[in-house]
């Protein structure tokens, strides 16, 4: 049975949101978030009855709009007409494990209780993610500040019975959702529509999944470099802590001993070696692999953070008897660090592609493309090309979408982040990444076939055990996309981490 994540005031990690999406939790808040809720609610309308100034986008219009005033009895028109029009997502629709945790971390948000809104309105958010009923959002819309106000829109449609969503493999309408379950449409209250709307939910979904499945790449590509290594006949000279010492960063540090460990009790490594230094792919691995592992431990740091942030606007501080109007919805962090990430993945890759290609090359008595009478067959010649094609494609996807800006709501809103831009490019990043691993070992598995009967090292002995029984030695010509498919669910599912613990 599915447990059961209490969402508090505590911190939330990314490993925790892994077990939440893995376990397919279901999620409920404390008492404590309850008592915040309402009590921010609370004040926020007690603060209205007694306080009839301006308060931006509570009796005010938005954007540019901001100095329009709005009467007492069009304030619930005013949300309910925020979140329509802001409505405007269009593209491809945003993956449902996106969606799913969008949902997650606009209820994270709102828990905190500076955001004045109904605690029906959360629990709404709740029993959406509890009957995996995921509204239909759309990846374009959203320039990475005054939060991703047109996906978040596409989110919260369904609550008043509008948009659409998906529920069990069917593509429903709002109120069709809301007849199902028999729930009503949620009145939006003064300033609910604000607070919905105005966030980094998107950029963080996204940015979270990317980190998840950057650490399991970390892991990967590490193992995976070195079969290839031992495959190639490589030296395990460049990873011996001296040289290391003298070079300190914390992720070569840490890539140079994973290798050394995943090498011990190696016959491949006893045997003698010709050669003094081994290409930049493999002798550099230390210093490559481990430059991407800092920067996704940076990139983790920030997203921590903002998992446990509060980006709406304007916030509510009842304690001070304060409402304050800020820029928290501005996603430069989230902008800057995805674009970071994107190319510390994108490094990864184009790593990997190349050793790949001196695999094939048919030197230190490896056979041409790996494969027996190479001529009459082709071998892996052509899944390099694959390989090739994708780290191309993210050398595109990996110019900087935080150095762009442009200005709207008639110049209010003059700079811009471009985060959630980043955010899906990044997703795409990852995506090419895995691929072009897989790649890397179905030639690496391959090779150590003519390796035989020497064998690698217990731990990579096991990969290679573990991937035979999903992958068939090529011996001769076959259609190999069936091949690259079964490799990538290999490179997202394996332990690799168990291999060096």
């Amino acid at each position: 049975m599915a447990g059961q994540h209490l969402i508090s005031t505590n911190p939330l990690s990314l490993p925790e949101i892994r077990g939440i999406l893995k376990n397919r939790f279901t999620l409920a808040l404390s008492e404590e978030a309850e008592k915040l809720i309402v009590r921010s609610h609370e004040y926020l309308h007690q603060h209205l009855k007694s306080a009839p100034a301006p308060v931006y986008g509570i009796n005010t219009g938005f954007g540019a709009l901001c100095n329009t005033s709005i009467s007492r009895e069009n304030l619930e028109t005013l949300q309910r007409n925020l979140v329509m029009s802001h409505a405007c997502g269009t593209g491809e629709e945003v993956p449902a494990e996106v969606v799913k945790l969008m949902l997650v971390l606009k209820v994270q948000s709102l828990a905190y209780g500076y955001s004045g809104v109904q605690l029906s309105t959360v629990n709404r958010l709740l029993a959406f993610f509890n009957r995996e009923v995921y509204p239909i959002v759309y990846q374009q819309g959203s320039l990475g500040a005054s939060g991703d106000l047109a996906p978040l829109a596409h989110l919260c449609l369904p609550l008043i019975g509008l948009g659409e969503v998906r529920f069990q493999e069917f593509k429903l309408k709002g109120h069709e959702i809301l007849d199902i379950f028999s729930w009503d449409p949620i009145r939006l209250q003064a300033k609910e529509g604000l607070a919905l709307l105005n966030g980094t939910q998107l950029m963080t979904a996204y940015g979270a999944l990317v980190c998840l499945r950057a650490r399991q790449l970390s892991a990967a590509a590490d193992v995976v470099a070195a079969l290839s290594l031992e495959a190639f006949d490589c030296l395990s000279t460049p990873f011996l802590p001296q040289i290391h010492g003298i070079r300190p960063h914390t992720g070569q540090l840490h890539t140079a001993d994973r290798i050394l460990r995943l090498l011990s009790g190696s016959e491949l490594q006893n045997k003698p070696k010709p050669q003094v230094q081994d290409p930049y792919s493999f002798r550099c691995i230390p210093q490559v692999h481990g430059a991407s592992l800092d920067a996704l431990e940076y990139t983790e740091k920030v997203f921590t953070t903002e998992i446990n942030s509060v980006t709406d606007n304007p916030s509510i501080f009842p304690e001070e008897d304060l409402m304050l109007s800020g820029g928290n919805f501005h996603g430069q962090p989230l902008a800057l660090s995805l674009d970071f990430l994107s190319i510390a993945l994108a490094e990864w890759g184009s790593i990997s592609e190349r050793r790949t290609f001196q695999l094939l090359s048919g030197q230190r008595g490896l056979p041409q493309f790996l494969i027996q009478e190479p001529g009459l067959n082709s071998g892996f010649m052509i899944p390099q090309y694959t390989a090739a094609s994708i780290v191309s494609q993210n050398k595109q996807l990996c110019t900087p979408a935080s150095v762009d800006s442009i200005v709207s709501s008639n110049g209010q809103e003059d700079h811009v982040s471009m985060g959630a831009n980043a955010a899906v490019k990044a997703y795409q990043v990852v995506q090419n990444v895995e691929r072009i691993l897989a790649i890397e070992l179905m030639a690496a598995v391959q090779a150590l076939e003519f390796r035989r009967p020497l064998q690698t090292s217990p731990s990579l002995e096991k990969v290679v055990a573990a991937y035979r029984a999903q992958v068939a030695p090529l011996e001769q010509d076959r259609v190999l996309q069936p091949d690259i498919e079964k490799s990538i669910r290999f490179i997202q599912d394996f332990p690799f981490d168990d291999l060096m613990t």
